[in-house]
């Protein structure tokens, strides 16, 4: 077996090879949409993100002190269950905690808790009480703050942009292979601009909470890296 491939308990008619996409996928294994980095089947068109194909068998979090969680590879019990962090529905792998009963998709799991987009630092927080900029609202969700505390974004908010967006995403688009920027969601219109300020302040102050957006983007996608964010990031102009 080569380096870059890995067996599979939830595939094991054949090997997933590690492969890189613009394109988004539906994740085999937690029913989200992922981009990037991923373990694939090619012959089965099977994808699992890398969180998903490599899990860890019980992990801790910083935001729950006194939980453990322990890898699913479905949803535990009879009752519907949702993500702790993005408040989305889990129907697949999951995270969960049996003491407390939370639960956490396996990217929502690995969010970082700071993403550097080489200017401004954005932490997760469990809660903030600021407004979010794609909703208005406080509370909620899991959040990415700035570290100049003016921009927030809840990441139950950017899931649920990317959740009413994927039968466009996934089907939308007609034969032949066209450029990610016409597979991403759109996201002009997106961001709330709740401010008072000169035309150049409000300008820069939307920018800046655009180019946070781009980078939960792509963590929420399961690959938080500069590039996707960077390709994402087109679609802002």
């Amino acid at each position: 077996m080569k380096y870059n491939e890995i067996s599979h308990f939830s595939h094991p008619q054949h090997t997933l090879t590690l492969d890189y996409t613009e394109t988004p996928f539906k994740c085999d294994g937690c029913k989200e949409v992922g981009i990037g980095s991923h373990y694939r089947c090619s012959f089965c068109d099977f994808d699992l993100h890398t969180h998903c194909a490599i899990p860890s068998l019980s992990i801790h979090h910083p935001f729950y002190t006194k939980c453990s969680f322990q890898f699913f590879s479905r949803p535990p019990g009879n009752t519907p269950r949702y993500c702790n962090a993005c408040e989305k529905d889990v129907t697949g792998f999951v995270y969960h905690c049996k003491s407390c009963g939370f639960d956490l998709h396996p990217c929502c799991a690995k969010l970082p808790m700071v993403l550097d987009d080489g200017e401004t630092n954005l932490y997760l927080y469990r809660k903030v009480r600021a407004p979010c900029h794609k909703c208005g609202r406080k509370g909620r969700s899991w959040s990415y703050r700035s570290s100049c505390k003016k921009y927030n974004l809840h990441v139950a908010c950017v899931r649920e942009m990317l959740v009413e967006n994927w039968h466009e995403l996934y089907f939308g688009y007609g034969k032949g292979i066209k450029k990610l920027e016409n597979r991403i969601p759109s996201l002009k219109n997106t961001l709330q601009t709740p401010h008072k300020r000169r035309k150049g302040k409000v300008k820069k102050c939307c920018e800046m909470a655009g180019l946070a957006l781009q980078f939960v983007i792509s963590a929420v996608l399961g690959d938080p890296t500069s590039l996707i964010a960077g390709v994402i990031g087109t679609l802002m102009s």
